[in-house]
């Protein structure tokens, strides 16, 4: 979904707002406010009960809805370097700001839904393998590949030899960094089929419809992701470094 705007009144409902778009519910659930049961209740009774600003609420929640993707641009024509800088910047804080959302809202489903959905546990089972997994391997890219990149650009620039690094090739962390890849698609697609391709079922409640839509934008933003990665990033990383080796 690409930036928008949304009229963000003091008379307007909770629920109606994520009704609009989705994405406002992380922002909502941040600041403990229930927006499914309680959903009725206006944005300035609310903030009045939370003690917080209305304006500074509405700001939250555009802003969350005009994440930048670059979506229009030619990434192909930036540095590594700025690459790797928005790699960071946009998939890898979106991954963390989404996860504990997703986790709440999946435990919240599983005890008031699980009964009659019990395929709400494994579909809850298989996020959590996902969140511990992408933990790490962010940590990975962010502390050893991503500074390595950039110290392969920097020596490209600078006319000075390639960095010997202590995993040998570039290659070796991004062939991992792959299988990591696959085995988090492997693991959304299984998703997508335990919940029917992200369906509320007539059963669910504004919980339940809001987890889905997230569960959906979260795949995606892995595919985009994973495409800026495997496509983009580590085809040329690999490259730079060969023709610094061979200079």
């Amino acid at each position: 979904m690409g930036a928008r705007t949304m009229n963000i009144t003091l008379d307007r409902t909770i629920g109606s707002i994520v009704a609009d778009d989705y994405r406002a519910a992380a922002v909502l659930t941040a600041h403990g406010i229930d927006f499914c049961c309680k959903g009725g209740r206006t944005v300035e009774e609310v903030c009045r009960t939370k003690g917080l600003d209305p304006a500074a609420l509405g700001r939250e929640i555009e802003e969350s809805l005009a994440r930048d993707t670059h979506e229009g641009e030619d990434l192909v024509q930036w540095s590594l370097g700025r690459l790797v800088d928005h790699i960071e910047s946009v998939h890898h804080r979106y991954v963390e700001a989404r996860i504990p959302v997703l986790k709440q809202f999946l435990e919240k489903l599983c005890q008031v839904h699980g009964d009659r959905h019990p395929e709400l546990f494994q579909i809850a089972a298989e996020f959590d393998g996902c969140a511990s997994a992408m933990a790490v391997h962010i940590k990975k890219e962010e502390l050893v590949l991503f500074p390595f990149i950039k110290q392969l650009e920097k020596a490209a620039t600078e006319g000075t030899a390639a960095p010997h690094p202590h995993f040998g090739t570039v290659n070796n962390p991004v062939s991992m960094m792959m299988e990591d890849h696959d085995a988090e698609g492997e693991r959304f697609r299984r998703i997508a089929r335990l919940s029917y391709g992200y369906v509320n079922p007539p059963d669910g409640c504004t919980t339940y419809s809001t987890a889905m839509a997230m569960l959906k934008e979260f795949e995606a933003d892995l595919h985009r992701h994973v495409h800026l990665e495997n496509n983009i990033l580590f085809p040329r990383a690999v490259a730079l470094e060969k023709q610094l080796n061979n200079a």
